[in-house]
């Protein structure tokens, strides 16, 4: 009996330390500039594309508020001693009204890639990593589901087209660890449990994809904040 409650002390006092030693990171991501002009998808060439959607739809490579704030935004830490494990649950990439779902995504090395088929369309996966094996299978609309992984981490986010629908794109981050997060509608992020530390820090969106913001931030216990702006780049004279 001493003996399980020594072990079990061991192990809240474990806990308690891990707890407090783990931190959050909360913070905005928005544009700062004039907001260009929406461009809208032209999906007539596949009549099951153009009649999934009772309206417009635009392009998903610039989601921005009226106030500035931005959606879809990665934001991830780099270089993290990170050991625990590969999450057992697959990340779900799905293909719904030949748009890909979501459009912004982050997944751990090794983790398994659920790619979905909701449309009644033939669709081909292409994906272009720059360290992983790319894959490219077709399908059709009878194969409604399709599994894969990347088993190395990606120095930076990637895309996976649709060679049968060129505006179809999706971005995937390959990390080492699960210390990222993709800003929601309204320009925010949450990253939870970071271990205590000072980080390399890298705020990534697509249009600006070649000069992504990096900084530094330092988590302990509780919440640390970090807020980035993306500005317009200055016409050249």
């Amino acid at each position: 009996m001493k003996l399980k409650n020594i072990a079990l002390n061991a192990f809240s006092v474990l806990l308690s330390i891990t707890l407090v030693d783990a931190g959050t990171l909360k913070g905005h991501v928005k544009y700062d500039g004039k907001l260009p002009k929406k461009k809208k998808l032209r999906m007539d060439a596949d009549p099951v594309c153009g009649s999934s959607h009772s309206s417009a739809v635009y392009s998903e490579s610039f989601k921005v508020a009226e106030d500035g704030s931005m959606a879809e935004a990665l934001v991830y830490l780099k270089s993290v001693s990170y050991s625990g494990g590969i999450p057992s649950e697959p990340v779900v990439l799905d293909q719904k009204g030949c748009i890909y779902k979501p459009h912004v995504l982050g997944m751990v090395a090794g983790q398994e890639l659920l790619i979905k088929n909701s449309d009644a369309t033939l669709h081909n996966i292409h994906s272009m990593p720059k360290v992983n094996k790319e894959f490219n299978f077709a399908m059709p609309k009878v194969v409604k589901e399709k599994k894969s992984t990347f088993k190395k981490s990606e120095p930076a986010p990637f895309y996976i087209k649709c060679d049968v629908h060129p505006w179809m794109k999706s971005w995937v981050l390959v990390s080492d660890h699960p210390y990222y997060a993709v800003t929601d509608a309204k320009g925010n992020f949450s990253i939870d449990g970071i271990p205590a530390g000072t980080y390399d820090i890298v705020c990534w969106q697509e249009k600006f994809k070649k000069n992504p913001l990096t900084g530094t931030v330092t988590i302990g216990s509780g919440e640390s904040t970090k807020d980035f702006t993306f500005k317009r780049p200055s016409k050249k004279k």
